[in-house]
């Protein structure tokens, strides 16, 4: 594919809002976990809670769109200029020639989650404030977002699990070689809320320290939640300035599992090595892999093995989910903005609470962040059902 500039770029994450707080916690090899204190839930974990949303209603002009996952949308949108170099593109573009394709897995599910306790005693029936499809639906992400920006051309809602924020590169990419339009503002949101706290609880993945992804006594996930968006545009389309480019993006499916992944990781491995191909790439071009890596014990040893076929014994990978937690549906948009960061602060971000390496492991994992000059970095997001996406980004010029 021709490459695709990354032109803006923003994060609201539980290590901070904004990409300066991201990279300052990424640096100082921070962990922004804590241990479970998100409303009534009675859970023996960590989260990654971003703290004060509670008190940042969305703008009074888009009240109808309140809910926990628009704040923390919201956020990212008013962080590191995003919003003004939205409008900017506006100027050279048009309103109807710029996509918005976003992310989410539960969207404001939350919302439901507290309609449903206020049900009326006698019928049943919800009550009448509850606004479904500006806050519940997961489509409602994108309708806030859109009006926020003030965007009028093609709206798309991706839901595909902890891959949602990252196939929505490869979307995007695809209207704008299709012409259907000359930019897109990519990226998601997901909040915490009690189905995922619960559910993930009973699945037994949870881990009840804080996550430790790669290491040999990983007990499982500590979920997070995150919000991030990114502006893309052709290089010669206003793209000369670009932070990054999205050289390449793959995309597969496992058939395998509801929940797990394909025990060969045959899924993962497809995938990366259809990002490679899209980009053009070997992969000795890759510098630095920022992995999946939830912290399950199945999760991170499928992921190792199938890096480990593509790219080699000692490839330099790591997981931030250490740091942030996993942030599901935006783990992608999360995760792409820490690698470009990456890319133009010049480090490998650290395998943050990491004790000891599995010994079984195959890839190369350092605790703490290291000064580099990565040129090309992959990004892997892996999601329920075996919904697997992988992007290749690199330094302009």
């Amino acid at each position: 594919m021709k490459p695709i500039a990354i032109t803006a770029l923003s994060t609201s994450n539980a290590l901070g809002i904004g990409l300066d707080a991201t990279a300052e916690g990424l640096l100082a090899n921070r962990s922004a976990l804590r241990a479970c204190d998100f409303e009534d839930a009675a859970l023996d974990t960590w989260i990654g809670r971003v703290s004060g949303l509670e008190d940042l209603p969305v703008v009074d002009g888009l009240a109808v769109f309140d809910c926990r996952n628009n704040r923390l949308a919201q956020t990212a949108l008013e962080a590191d200029g995003f919003a003004a170099a939205v409008a900017a593109a506006v100027e050279r573009h048009g309103r109807n020639r710029i996509a918005l394709v976003l992310g989410t897995s539960t969207s404001g599910v939350r919302e439901g989650e507290i309609a449903f306790t206020r049900r009326a005693p006698d019928t049943g029936a919800l009550p009448p404030d509850f606004r479904f499809a500006e806050t519940h639906d997961h489509h409602s992400l994108a309708l806030f977002v859109q009006a926020y920006l003030e965007l009028e051309g093609p709206v798309m809602t991706v839901s595909t699990a902890c891959s949602s924020s990252a196939k929505v590169f490869a979307d995007a990419a695809q209207l704008m070689e299709a012409g259907v339009c000359d930019a897109a503002v990519v990226g998601g949101a997901d909040s915490l809320c009690l189905l995922t706290l619960y559910g993930f609880n009973s699945l037994e993945l949870l881990d009840r320290a804080p996550s430790r992804p790669n290491d040999a006594e990983r007990g499982g996930i500590s979920i997070g939640e995150a919000a991030g968006f990114a502006l893309l545009e052709r290089q010669d389309d206003g793209g000369e300035d670009a932070m990054a480019l999205l050289l390449g993006y793959g995309e597969s499916s496992d058939a395998y599992h509801m929940s797990a992944p394909h025990p060969e990781g045959l899924g993962a491995e497809l995938s990366m090595r259809r990002a490679l191909d899209c980009a053009g790439l070997a992969p000795e071009r890759i510098d630095y892999v920022n992995q999946h890596g939830t912290g399950s014990r199945q999760n991170d040893q499928v992921e190792d093995a199938a890096i480990a076929r593509v790219f080699g014994d000692g490839q330099r990978c790591s997981s931030t989910k250490g740091a942030t937690g996993h942030t599901l549906g935006a783990a992608g948009i999360l995760e792409v903005a820490i690698c470009v960061l990456a890319l133009r602060r010049g480090f490998h971000p650290g395998n943050t609470n990491l004790g000891a390496a599995d010994p079984a492991f195959r890839c190369s994992f350092n605790r703490d962040p290291l000064s580099a000059s990565p040129g090309c970095v992959l990004n892997n997001s892996f999601g329920f059902g075996g919904s697997n996406c992988s992007l290749v980004l690199g330094r302009p010029g």
